[in-house]
């Protein structure tokens, strides 16, 4: 109590006195103050330095906080001459400049010879700390008082609650309260003397999912293996361990072994060693040496030598079930008190109920991250294959040019901010230049060959590709997210969204709405709606349905362009990215929708939620997953051929 009280006033007058350092100049200098404890500072021990603080205290002199760091530090040194302490700085020549505590001006230059270096121990340094604590936890300055409870939180220690507990009656900030409430609660469930206290600490972090809160928890759990004939009396037992079953029989009999408490068993080094050193005639044991090829007959030689005596006898798993059966073998938690122990794991079990909980929201946010890539790279196939049923293997080609596109608009403007903005309608207009000339050039003549535009896509994407490689060569090249999109929103200890992502997601749910309006509010989309249901009707109504094809299919292509820039943000750009791509993109299109925007959305929501949810259940092996949703897909299209959401008109009946 001696104690509290000291630190607590000492951090109160510091804290009080701030305001009043700049209203009075008749403050005691500090170098005075120290001169009254002038042995104390100079040789500190654990003992002398309350007496040192309460000579602080008395004196309020100003750089008092200053000096203690400094102390604490061993930044002090003393003139035995006179026997005055000064802060040092190197100087040439091994020199130190001596600085006057009190001025901060340089007064002397010696050698290191002539001034002693203090150097407190770590006793001594943890009970200056402890003051510097409480001061900064009564520091007006808000952020200084969160910074230094954050401190406590990364190095927590018991000497830690009283300061805290004293800051906490005069704090009236209500965040920077609970942020103490909850580390005292953390401080008294790990060090408090008084059970009753640690009980209810541990009741407060009850369902607490942070890692700090865990961390204790596991802690107070921690445990060691013990074995004994019977388990003494008052022991806190967490498990009893049974041979065979919760702990491997060789490893159960070793344990015995190495205590001194049953024979060693020998090993096949061992009995190697000893049959050569036992081999008489070119035989060990009556057994020929050339017959000893195999364990059996090896330790039918070995059993030979041990009925001579000459040999230690082999330990059968009859030997070693006997002897472990004489003892318990038991897991005893570190922590003594029962009370403590069980309140500790009733948390932890609610705690990791709730982390059971957050990890799938976790798992829904990587899915909906995954279904907005799937959607952009889908979205552009929805529309031309809807429309024009022209399977482009070559759309994933367009993907790769919009980020290749991308990448060299960072090469010409290295602000990556301004180069983002610029490169998502320079790609779109690249890819959809590129869109137009592929379906003037080749597309229009094969509309009513199927097979035959596959084909062709096909060899228009290969060639791509090998005109990527000729260009940017064939490693992968940096396309750099801004710094606003770096990092992850941390929601909690289990919840985090990279920034990129969320980006990615708000970009997708912008496309949406954008193709939306152009389909349902332009004259655009009413031409392409009415070609999608009825060509020949739209036609004899004035609508030309080769331009509306080629805009149609310009549009698509260049939405695979945007949507290459926003992926190649978070995936490698390399002339292969767009086959990684292809195949998604079509199962979306496929299981979706045919034509269908809200379809191409429920059917990348549907493959992102699928693909997430069967690698929570194996997440070594993601090709695995990939295998169980083409299966899951093959099955769904079985019936349901048309996807999620069913278009009428021409779509609907080819």
């Amino acid at each position: 109590m001696l104690r509290l009280f000291t630190l607590a006033a000492f951090a109160i007058a510091m804290a009080a006195s701030l305001p009043l350092r700049a209203q009075t100049d008749s403050l005691t200098p500090l170098q005075d103050a120290l001169q009254t404890v002038q042995s104390s500072v100079a040789s500190p021990s654990r003992a002398t330095v309350p007496a040192v603080l309460r000579a602080l205290l008395d004196a309020d002199a100003p750089g008092t906080v200053d000096f203690l760091r400094a102390w604490g530090d061993r930044e002090v040194y003393e003139r035995p001459e006179d026997g005055l302490f000064f802060y040092a700085t190197d100087a040439a020549n091994r020199m130190l400049a001596l600085i006057d505590i009190d001025t901060g001006t340089e007064i002397a230059t010696v050698s290191t010879r002539e001034v002693n270096q203090i150097r407190p121990n770590a006793g001594v340094r943890r009970e200056i700390g402890a003051a510097l604590v409480s001061f900064e936890l009564l520091h007006p300055d808000a952020d200084r008082r969160l910074a230094a409870l954050e401190n406590i939180a990364r190095s927590p220690d018991a000497d830690q609650i009283e300061a805290l507990t004293a800051a906490r009656v005069a704090e009236e900030d209500s965040r920077i309260a609970a942020r103490m409430d909850r580390l005292l609660d953390l401080l008294n469930a790990r060090f408090a003397t008084d059970p009753a206290v640690r009980v209810d600490a541990i009741e407060g972090l009850r369902g607490d999912i942070s890692t700090e809160a865990r961390r204790v928890l596991n802690q107070i759990l921690q445990t060691r293996a013990e074995f004994a004939p019977e388990i003494p009396e008052g022991t806190n037992v967490a498990r009893i361990r049974e041979p065979g079953v919760d702990i491997d029989l060789t490893a159960a009999y070793g344990t015995l072994s190495e205590a001194g408490l049953a024979p060693a068993r020998p090993g096949r080094n061992t009995i190697r060693d000893a049959l050569r050193t036992n081999v008489v005639d070119g035989a060990v044991g009556g057994i020929p040496v050339h017959q000893l090829n195999t364990d059996e007959m090896r330790r039918a030689a070995y059993a030979a030598l041990q009925a001579e005596g000459v040999v230690a006898p082999l330990v059968t798993e009859a030997d070693m079930r006997a002897a472990v059966s004489e003892v318990v073998f038991y897991d005893a938690y570190l922590e003594p008190d029962r009370a403590v122990t069980d309140a500790a794991r009733d948390a932890l079990d609610s705690t990791r109920t709730r982390i059971s909980l957050w990890q799938f929201v976790s798992i829904s946010l990587d899915a909906l991250s995954l279904a907005s890539i799937f959607f952009l790279a889908a979205i552009g196939l929805a529309i031309t294959f809807g429309v024009m049923r022209v399977i482009n293997m070559a759309h994933g080609e367009f993907i790769m040019m919009g980020a290749y596109t991308g990448y060299v608009v960072q090469t010409v403007i290295p602000n990556y901010t301004t180069s983002l903005i610029v490169a998502l309608p320079l790609a779109f207009a690249v890819t959809f230049a590129a869109g137009v000339a592929m379906e003037r050039l080749v597309i229009r003549h094969l509309y009513t060959r199927p097979l035959e535009t596959l084909l062709a896509t096909f060899g228009i994407s290969i060639a791509l590709q090998q005109l990527a490689k000729n260009i940017f060569g064939t490693q992968a090249r940096p396309l750099t997210a801004p710094d606003w999109l770096a990092g992850a929103i941390q929601v909690n200890d289990v919840v985090s969204v990279a920034s990129i992502r969320v980006a990615i997601f708000v970009m997708a749910i912008g496309f949406l709405l954008m193709l939306l309006y152009i389909l349902n509010r332009t004259r655009l989309g009413l031409e392409v709606r009415a070609v999608t249901q009825n060509p020949g009707m739209a036609a004899s109504m004035g609508i030309n349905p080769d331009r509306i094809n080629m805009l149609t299919f310009g549009l698509g292509s260049g939405i695979a362009g945007v949507a290459g820039v926003s992926i190649g943000l978070v995936a490698q750009v390399t002339s292969e990215m767009g086959a990684n791509y292809i195949v998604q993109s079509f199962m979306t299109v496929v299981v979706g929708g045919v034509g269908s925007v809200f379809g191409t959305l429920a059917g990348a929501t549907l493959i992102g939620f699928l693909q997430k949810g069967i690698e929570w259940f194996n997440p070594a092996n993601t090709l695995a997953a990939q295998t169980f949703m083409v299966l899951f897909i093959i099955l769904f299209i079985q019936f349901r051929p048309k996807g999620i959401v069913a278009l009428k008109g021409r779509a609907a009946g080819d």
